[in-house]
C-alpha cells in the first residue's frame, strides 16, 4: 500500500530508484537492436553497456566502441553456469555476479530464471524499449515493437 501511495505522489518513481551503472548485455538484445537499427538506443538509455568476449564473438560484427568488452575473472564459475545455460548467457551472468548492482539484458527465459535464482536484476529487449519511452528517448514504442516482431518472426521461419 505504501508503494502505491509513493507511486501516486511520484509518477516518475523509476527516476528515484538507483540507476544501474553497470549494464551487461547478452547476444540476443544486441543482435535484435542491431537488426532493427536501434543499437544506439542502449547508449541513450544506459550510461554504460558491457558484454563479454563470448557475446562479442557471437555478434559477428564489430561492436561499437561504447560497448565495453570485459572478461569473466572466475572461469570455473562460468563453466558451472554453462551446465545450465549456453556459453554466452553463462558468461554474461558470471560477469554480472562479479559486479556491484548490475543489470543484465537477457531475452532467454532459461537465462532469466537463472538470473532470478542468483538475485540478479534483469530486463530484456522489450524492457529497454519501455524504459526508452519512459525517459523520452522514444516518442512511440509501436514502430520499434513492430520491427522486433518482424525480426523475431523472420528468425523463426529460418528454422
Amino acid at each position: 500500500m505504501v508503494f502505491l501511495y509513493l507511486v501516486h505522489l511520484c509518477p516518475t518513481w523509476n527516476q528515484i530508484l538507483p540507476m544501474h551503472k553497470i549494464v551487461i548485455s547478452d547476444t540476443s538484445c544486441l543482435i535484435l537492436f542491431h537488426k532493427i537499427g536501434e543499437l544506439d538506443l542502449l547508449r541513450k538509455v544506459y550510461d554504460a553497456v558491457s558484454t563479454t568476449p563470448e557475446v562479442a564473438r557471437e555478434f559477428l560484427e564489430e561492436l561499437p566502441d561504447w560497448i565495453k568488452i570485459e572478461s569473466v575473472k572466475d572461469k570455473k564459475y562460468q563453466e558451472f553456469l554453462e551446465t545450465q545455460v549456453d556459453l554466452r548467457e553463462a558468461s554474461a551472468i558470471a560477469l554480472a555476479k562479479e559486479m556491484e548492482y548490475p543489470l543484465l539484458l537477457l531475452d532467454d527465459l532459461k537465462a532469466r530464471k537463472l538470473a532470478f535464482k542468483l538475485n540478479l536484476k534483469y530486463t530484456g529487449t522489450l524492457g529497454v524499449i519501455h524504459r526508452a519511452k519512459q525517459m523520452g528517448v522514444l516518442e512511440k514504442v509501436r514502430p520499434s515493437l513492430k520491427s522486433c516482431k518482424r525480426q523475431i518472426l523472420g528468425f523463426q521461419k529460418t528454422y
